[in-house]
């Protein structure tokens, strides 16, 4: 590619792709003028160009744009010696929920395939401003409806570690790109998992902030305290760096944390002598064996690291309820007349999900609010004297992608799509920070991730715990793509091997 003199740097003193650098490492390198903003996206580029075609996780590219800016990011850098943020020349694509002025921004729906935004989203500009290159878009299923990636503009993504299996949702494109070696960064969004099912389904790191710590405008529903967006990495210190740029209060969301939280890690955190919980099935859940078995190491990880480690959890009664109660209400507050108007456009998951919501009654609302705050309250008084909680991230390992959701977990089949997704969804309802980090594979070789949930409001204490305990778990930063299967194989409809 023009502009390109080398697609890889030194380090340890191997030669390595520059695709395949954490965030960190290629910041400092840009800062150090080692290697050009177009040497990085020009690496990104033919990555991209070599593995999406399998992996389907990047819908919209936009290489010709990306490649002005990398310029005009090397051309200021070398004119004035500034850096134009702390995301210097890094490449991001922003989740097709996000708007992107002058860029296709579909929300992986039928309605809107060829929406082109006349603005950007808060999000987007946040990251654009602190000098992050945007190459395009990554997948979403029709507005986020799900923890599987996949809608009918776009397809489905393939989890990079086995594309048989679903990449989780619905920042299954974001979580799969980094995973990929395609992205360095990625934003994404979480209500009921959808950023940390994807984390974990494709070995990633992904943080759910504390509601309000990253503020969402424009917004259908600005007091809503489910939804929020967060930010994917390959490794915590990566997810870090993006929380300090994404992570400060604005005007314009209600709920945004008035003061801004420090996201340097340093400082010499000590996991040692800290009193711990593992729950490790919140309260009964059922748990897929498969990653129950990762997951039985959990403690004695903790204890290695020096923990006062204890079993059990704040109990989880009526945090279903509230949480599937008050969504089904957002539901219809964001996309009913969206189902009045196109209806035969629209895939199942939305519109059911309004149905649903249109059967809600007001004492219905009374009572999910009352178990709202009961679970929230349980919980605080847990974290009181547990400094953090460890559960699954997800009940299962990625499923077949040719599914829409699993149809059962350890035997007990699921009632409808968001029945899988609950080790999540109990913990949405408490409003505290929640990381998925990877902690090991299962014997057919899928990704299990262990969810950290803190105190209200110690994102950055949920990172530094996250950070040791990406230490100590093993596995690697950028999924073996090209040595799964054959990417030309088509999906199967029925499970496969150990399907959960």
């Amino acid at each position: 590619m023009k502009g390109s003199t080398t697609d890889t740097a030194p380090v340890q003193g191997a030669a390595v792709h520059l695709w395949s650098l954490t965030a960190v490492e290629l910041r400092a390198r840009l800062l150090a003028k080692e290697i050009s903003c177009r040497e990085v996206l020009d690496s990104f580029q033919r990555r991209i160009e070599e593995v999406n075609p399998q992996v389907n996780a990047i819908v919209t590219h936009c290489p010709e744009r990306a490649r002005e800016a990398a310029a005009r990011a090397d051309d200021s850098y070398a004119r004035t010696g500034r850096p134009l943020g702390p995301l210097h020349g890094l490449p991001v694509a922003h989740k097709d929920l996000v708007d992107t002025a002058g860029l296709r921004t579909s929300y992986g729906s039928r309605v809107y395939a060829g929406h082109v935004p006349d603005r950007d989203a808060l999000l987007a500009q946040r990251y654009r401003e602190a000098g992050a290159i945007l190459v395009g878009k990554t997948n979403t299923p029709e507005f986020g409806a799900g923890s599987h990636t996949v809608n009918d503009v776009f397809g489905a993504t393939r989890n990079p570690y086995d594309l048989t299996r679903s990449a989780g949702g619905s920042s299954g494109g974001a979580a799969a790109a980094l995973a990929a070696g395609m992205l360095p960064i990625a934003d994404g969004s979480d209500m009921g998992g959808s950023l940390r099912n994807p984390a974990a389904f494709c070995h990633v790191v992904g943080l759910r902030p504390s509601v309000g710590r990253v503020p969402n405008w424009p917004s259908a529903a600005p007091y809503f305290p489910y939804p929020t967006n967060g930010a994917l990495g390959r490794c915590v210190e990566d997810v870090a760096l993006q929380m300090a740029v994404i992570g400060v209060p604005d005007p314009r969301a209600p709920l945004a944390a008035p003061y801004p939280e420090s996201f340097d890690l340093g400082g010499g955190f000590e996991p040692a002598g800290r009193r711990v919980a593992f729950d490790a099935d919140l309260g009964g859940l059922p748990v897929d064996p498969a990653v129950s078995g990762v997951l039985a190491r959990v403690p004695q990880v903790l204890a290695a690291l020096g923990c006062d480690v204890h079993e059990g959890g704040p109990g989880w009664d009526g945090a279903d309820d509230a949480f599937l109660t008050w969504r089904a209400w957002y539901q219809v507050l964001c996309f009913g007349e969206l189902v009045d108007e196109h209806r035969e456009l629209l895939r199942e998951n939305i519109v059911w999900n309004v149905d649903q919501g249109r059967r809600v009654t007001g004492e219905d609302l009374v009572r999910a609010e009352k178990q709202r705050n009961a679970v929230t309250e349980r919980a605080r008084a847990f974290l009181d004297t547990h400094e953090f909680l460890l559960c699954p991230t997800s009940q299962v390992a990625p499923f077949d992608i040719g599914l829409n959701h699993p149809p059962q977990v350890d035997g007990v089949p699921t009632r409808h799509y968001l029945d899988w997704m609950r080790a999540c969804s109990r913990v949405t309802v408490t409003g505290f920070p929640a990381a998925s980090v990877p902690f090991g594979f299962t014997d057919d070789g899928l990704p299990v991730g262990v969810q950290v949930v803190g105190r209200p409001g110690a994102d950055a204490d949920v990172l530094r715990f996250a950070g040791a305990l990406q230490e100590a778990a093993t596995g690697s930063r950028v999924a073996p793509v090209a040595h799964t299967v054959d990417a030309r194989r088509e999906p199967s409809s029925t499970p496969q091997r150990r399907l959960p």
